[in-house]
């Protein structure tokens, strides 16, 4: 029995949806949450992501969450960035994100420094409702090429 396709390009790659005719592939189209690629971007991204690799030494995953361990000198906003990053889905609340920079030794003002980040454009709230900051897209890559990147430089 002859099967078609529906290739659908995506910012991590391919979804090859297959069907016996086209109203099949319909049907499953139908069926895709509204959120699916980004949902699917967002796993693979943290799946293929070496996070684990690229933080060793600078943050180590607790059963509270992410602790910094570095003794480099960060800023109040690295910091809170790093823990952000390494927590997942890249979110967290400025309560938890307080418990988890103290238990790295770091007294910082959360909520103030998300306040100055979220103007940054480096922190948004997904929900209004809850509690919870996420890394923006700009956010995560400031984590990445300045932030690990300066930390890197002065491990190596």
């Amino acid at each position: 029995m002859k099967r078609i396709e529906a290739r659908i390009k995506t910012p991590f790659g391919e979804v090859i949806i297959e069907g016996e005719n086209p109203q099949e592939i319909l049907d499953m189209f139908e069926t895709i949450p509204e959120n699916f690629v980004e949902k699917l971007s967002d796993f693979v991204s943290s799946k293929l992501t070496p996070s684990g690799a690229q933080l060793k030494g600078i943050v180590e995953t607790t059963t509270q969450g992410p602790v910094i361990v570095t003794r480099e000198n960060l800023t109040h906003y690295e910091a809170v960035g790093l823990v952000l990053y390494a927590s997942e889905e890249r979110k967290n609340t400025a309560a938890q994100v307080t418990k988890l920079l103290e238990s790295s030794g770091r007294k910082i003002m959360v909520p103030a420094r998300l306040n100055e980040m979220t103007k940054r454009g480096q922190v948004f709230k997904p929900d209004p409702n809850k509690p919870e900051f996420k890394l923006t897209i700009q956010g995560e890559k400031w984590v990445e090429e300045e932030v690990l990147s300066k930390l890197r430089g002065k491990m190596s």
